[in-house]
């Protein structure tokens, strides 16, 4: 039986590991794996950690080890320190990984130098932004991977172009191939299971009957450092979302831009209504009763595309080129005039293309990892 030791600390990272490790105690899958489920504890706040737990159904962890706070340079080392004394003691088989935050890097860099192999979900995404940690963290980690499981046909290719191709089979008697595969996309396979389990809860349990939100309304999402932390580019975000004529936003607010707005003094517009951060099953809610979606967040990028809603990044780049590509997802960064124009342009007029798979991501990771 092989023992995969998972590593997750982050809300984004929380989604997709509910669907493999729901797979993996599964019936069709319990004989071949175990699993170590191993949070960092980067995401700390009740509303940003546990309640996805409860909510999606994830397993508690095994470990939790509470390194959250304090610089990236910081968090990542403590990660990196932890990590490697629960990697030697518990003695996995191969680390798995998600996404791009600090506990993937670290979980990363933790089993390479143990020389335990490394499974990375979501490989070869590139925003082609280095400024960006999350860029880093995807690049040094996709170098440190075994298993480069890929999302999209895009994030192939971008590996191919920094020289990552499987050798073939032959060349190496010991290897296992492919080990660049495009399995499809994890958050499209929670999409699926999720929204269901959303819609059927009662009325009254569901966000918008809660808080009392009104149709038509606009989601807005916004935690990354290049916005929150930058006083100029959170005002003129905020001025061109208050001034774009939309009579009402609903903010769930991280606790990262909290603390800034309230660091930098600034008041948000009377248009956007701000509430707490909400779970997983809310924001599906919230996703799918929304008339567009405006944040800077990569995951919420590809949950409104699957909702069909209009998006409106606020970011230089996105890693989800795609969805620009096929008309439903707007970059605008900080600028105002792009903020204003994207947020009042009418629906995409174009279909949207089946980009991410067809729902059976997580089974076809375990296939690869299986072989």
């Amino acid at each position: 039986m092989t023992k995969i030791m998972t590593v997750i600390g982050a809300r984004p990272q929380f989604v997709k590991a509910a669907v493999v490790s729901r797979l993996i105690r599964s019936e069709a899958w319990t004989d071949r794996f175990s699993e170590i489920l191993v949070h960092t504890g980067q995401h700390y706040d009740e509303n940003m950690s546990a309640v996805f737990f409860r909510e999606m159904r994830i397993p508690e962890p095994d470990v939790n080890l509470g390194i959250g706070g304090g610089s990236h340079g910081e968090m990542t080392g403590r990660m990196l320190l932890a990590l490697e004394n629960l990697i030697l003691e518990r003695k996995p088989d191969l680390v798995l990984v998600y996404g791009d935050t600090n506990s993937t890097l670290a979980g990363a860099l933790a089993a390479s130098k143990l020389l335990v192999p490394v499974a990375h979900v979501e490989a070869g995404l590139r925003s082609f932004n280095k400024m960006m940690p999350e860029e880093q963290n995807r690049i040094l980690t996709d170098r440190l991977s075994t298993w480069l499981l890929c999302p999209t046909d895009t994030a192939v290719r971008n590996l191919s172009r920094e020289g990552m191709e499987d050798p073939g089979p032959g060349t190496d008697p010991t290897a296992d191939y492919p080990r660049i595969v495009n399995v499809g996309d994890v958050m499209y396979d929670a999409s699926l299971f999720y929204r269901s389990i959303a819609a059927a809860r009662p009325t009254e349990d569901r966000i918008l009957r809660r808080l009392g939100i009104d149709r038509p309304f606009h989601l807005l999402t916004m935690h990354r450092a290049e916005n929150t932390d930058d006083r100029g580019r959170l005002a003129s975000i905020l001025s061109a979302l208050g001034k774009s004529g939309i009579r009402s936003i609903v903010f769930p607010l991280h606790p990262r831009t909290r603390k800034m707005l309230e660091t930098f003094g600034m008041d948000v517009p009377g248009n956007i209504r701000v509430i707490e951060p909400v779970g997983f099953l809310d924001m599906l809610d919230l996703e799918e009763s929304s008339t567009s979606i405006i944040t800077d967040s990569g995951g919420v990028q590809k949950e409104a595309y699957f909702f069909g809603k209009p998006c409106i990044t606020l970011r230089n780049q996105t890693e989800w080129t795609e969805t620009v590509e096929s008309g439903w997802n707007c970059v605008v960064g900080a600028d105002p005039e792009k903020i204003v124009e994207a947020v009042s342009a009418s629906q995409p007029s174009e279909p949207r293309p089946l980009l991410y798979g067809d729902g059976n991501a997580g089974n076809r990771i375990l296939e690869v990892l299986a072989r």
